[in-house]
């Protein structure tokens, strides 16, 4: 079970459950990121039309995203409804939740390489890692793509750090930026070709491909995790392409490409 910080939902939120039973007048569900803690949805909350059956619309052992009414932590009460979502914020909130399942297994996975539980895992550093990044995945991502000190700085301790890393760098990849820009070249000489052929391998890399897109235009496309590296590796390459075609008394003109 996904866990929260805090004990209770606050009102206005978009919780998670599973509807553990049906009667005719609501539903109970079990919340999935408070523990011990469960929602009931009065059938006046499970649609925006007239409910015949509420077994239509809702159903035992369903996952189910409600929007906080109200919270009673006396009696130990959530009231929410099913209808007062729209669909975008249902799905964004499951996906959310996957993401914050994911989150949950990679702190086990650091926490059984210390020889330690979850439950310790949450209470030495989970909590505070949702207080610091927000939430854990955070957490996991920053120290993938800046290391073990993007933790430490933040006071989290060097042994949750490394092995939090060490986890992080193994299943989250950094997201990809593609950026492209074009290259005016021209070479009449009689080996004119052959100089426009040698420019265009010299841009090329591993992680740079170059298209003609109609001579004299060739289009550089470069793919990175850095946006800036990835800038300045297509100035470069366009850069490299041009300076062969112009020693060899040809013209050449670098143009980025506008991106939407």
């Amino acid at each position: 079970m996904v866990r929260k910080s805090q004990e209770w939902p606050d009102e206005g939120e978009l919780i998670v459950g599973t509807v553990y039973k049906v009667v005719n007048y609501g539903a109970f569900a079990n919340l999935e990121e408070y523990a011990g803690k469960e929602a009931f949805i009065h059938i006046s909350e499970v649609s925006s039309g007239w409910v015949k059956n509420i077994r239509d619309h809702v159903r035992e052992n369903q996952k189910i995203v409600a929007r906080v009414l109200r919270v009673n932590p006396k009696k130990g009460h959530v009231d929410a409804s099913l209808k007062r979502i729209r669909e975008d914020q249902r799905t964004k909130k499951i996906q959310q939740w996957k993401i914050e399942q994911k989150a949950e297994k990679f702190l086990e996975l650091a926490a059984k390489s210390l020889d330690k539980d979850l439950d310790t895992a949450y209470d030495e550093v989970g909590y505070e890692l949702m207080d610091i990044f927000g939430d854990i995945y955070g957490a996991f991502e920053s120290a993938s793509e800046e290391g073990a000190e993007t933790l430490t700085e933040e006071g989290i301790s060097q042994e949750w750090a490394d092995a939090i890393t060490e986890v992080a760098v193994k299943n989250i990849q950094p997201p990809e930026v593609h950026i492209s820009g074009y290259v005016d070249i021209k070479n009449y000489n009689p080996n004119g070709v052959d100089v426009i052929r040698e420019a265009l391998m010299a841009a090329e890399a591993e992680n740079i491909e170059v298209q003609c897109v109609g001579a004299p235009r060739y289009r550089i496309t470069v793919t990175s995790t850095d946006y800036l590296v990835a800038e300045k590796q297509l100035k470069e390459a366009a850069e490299k392409a041009i300076a062969i075609v112009e020693d060899a008394d040809g013209t050449g003109e670098f143009l980025r490409e506008i991106e939407n």
